[in-house]
C-alpha cells in the first residue's frame, strides 16, 4: 500500500468544484481549498495537480511511507480534512507523547512501538472529539462522522 492507493481512496471522499458559503475553506475542488492555496486556480485545478499537492503537502508531511498503511491513511485523511499540524497532534495524543504538532523522531518511535489498532482507535477518537467542537459541526457532521466511521471499519482502503 502506498500514496497512490491512499490518494485514490481519499479523492473518492472529496468532490469536484464547490463554493459553499458555509464552508470556511471557500472555493474547493478535489478537497483543495482557495483559503489554503490562494495562488491556485481552483475552478481549473486538475486531478494531476491535486495529486501533486496531496503528495507533497500532506502524505510526505505526515511521513506516510514510514508508517503502517492503516495508520498512514488515517493520518493523511485527517491532515487533509483538518490540517497537518492538527492531525499530528491527534497522533501524538494517541501515542502519549508531547503534542506539539511536529512529527519528529520521538513521535515516530512511539508510533512504531505501539499497538497499531489502539493507536488508530485513539487517533480517530481524538479526531472526532475535535470535530464536535467546531462551529460548523452542525453543517458537516454527517459527512465527517461517516468518513471517520469508514476509516475505522477499513472500508475502501484495503486494510
Amino acid at each position: 500500500m502506498n500514496f497512490d492507493t491512499a490518494f485514490e481512496t481519499l479523492i473518492a471522499h472529496e468532490g469536484g468544484y464547490v463554493n459553499n458559503p458555509r464552508d470556511p475553506g471557500g472555493e474547493t475542488k478535489y478537497g483543495i481549498s482557495k483559503r489554503s492555496y490562494p495562488a491556485e486556480d481552483i475552478p481549473n485545478l486538475t486531478l494531476a495537480r491535486a495529486r501533486f499537492i496531496y503528495k507533497r503537502d500532506f502524505w510526505d508531511t505526515v511521513r506516510g511511507d514510514e508508517l503502517p498503511y492503516d495508520l498512514a491513511y488515517n493520518l493523511f485523511d485527517g491532515a487533509v480534512n483538518s490540517g497537518r499540524g492538527q492531525a499530528v497532534r491527534w497522533l501524538q495524543r494517541a501515542v502519549r507523547v508531547a503534542d506539539d504538532g511536529k512529527f519528529g523522531p520521538l513521535t515516530l518511535a512511539a508510533v512504531l512501538a505501539a499497538d497499531l489498532n489502539l493507536v488508530v482507535r485513539r487517533y480517530n477518537g481524538e479526531r472526532l472529539k475535535f470535530m464536535t467542537d467546531l462551529s460548523n459541526w452542525h453543517d458537516a457532521s454527517r459527512g465527517w462522522a461517516r468518513r471517520i466511521a469508514n476509516n475505522l471499519k477499513g472500508d475502501g482502503h484495503n486494510v
